[in-house]
């Protein structure tokens, strides 16, 4: 006899085998071979995630250190974005030659945080830091990219300087794309659930006409 799919199944492997877990990332704890700052466990990434909000129309970043964010130490986090029209990768010397961007959001421990002339309010809590970017700071879209499309990656740095001062890359050699916000998933788990309903009602019909 076939069975069904329930319309939460279903949406569970239709959760599973989308491309929302793109959104988040984690990292080993470890500094890259060619940092040469201070080892902080703040300038340490382990996990990094990006995700869309359609109805507010701005991005929500959060990462998370290996230790906790002392505001008083030295460094910086730099979150390189492409909106589709990054150019060659800076960072191909050092093993890294997927991580391109074309702007750039630095998240200043202390004093202003901004991007493309625009300040941005990051908030700490521990090891871990949120940012939300609207829309409309970024450079717009170029190569029929969405904003789902767009790739991220943090660096954080120890100070200015070059590559030497860059402590670890997350993702590595590789950008990352955000997730729907919440909103979206709910609306598709609606329609499946309404979808479901009536498929069922469906069969009731005709195994009993």
């Amino acid at each position: 006899m076939h069975k069904l799919l329930s319309a939460a199944a279903l949406a569970g492997l239709m959760l599973a085998a989308s491309p929302a877990l793109a959104g988040i990332v984690t990292d080993e704890t470890g500094f890259l071979p060619t940092y040469t700052g201070p080892q902080q466990a703040d300038l340490d990434v382990t996990r990094f995630s990006v995700a869309w909000d359609s109805v507010s129309q701005m991005f929500q970043l959060s990462s998370t250190m290996a230790g906790t964010i002392d505001l008083g130490a030295p460094g910086f986090y730099i979150i390189g974005v492409n909106t589709g029209s990054a150019g060659p990768s800076p960072f191909a010397g050092i093993g890294q030659p997927n991580v391109i961007f074309n702007t750039v959001i630095r998240i200043n421990k202390v004093g202003a945080s901004t991007v493309n002339g625009h300040n941005l309010t990051p908030s700490f809590a521990g090891d871990t830091f949120d940012v939300w970017v609207p829309l409309s700071f970024l450079p717009a879209a170029a190569n029929g990219f969405t904003p789902i499309d767009y790739g991220f990656n943090i660096w954080p740095r120890s100070g200015a300087g070059g590559t030497e001062v860059i402590s670890d890359f997350a993702p590595n050699n590789a950008n990352l794309t955000a997730v729907p916000e919440p909103a979206s998933w709910a609306l598709m788990i609606g329609g499946l659930a309404l979808a479901g309903g009536m498929m069922r009602r469906r069969v009731a019909r005709v195994a009993f006409a």
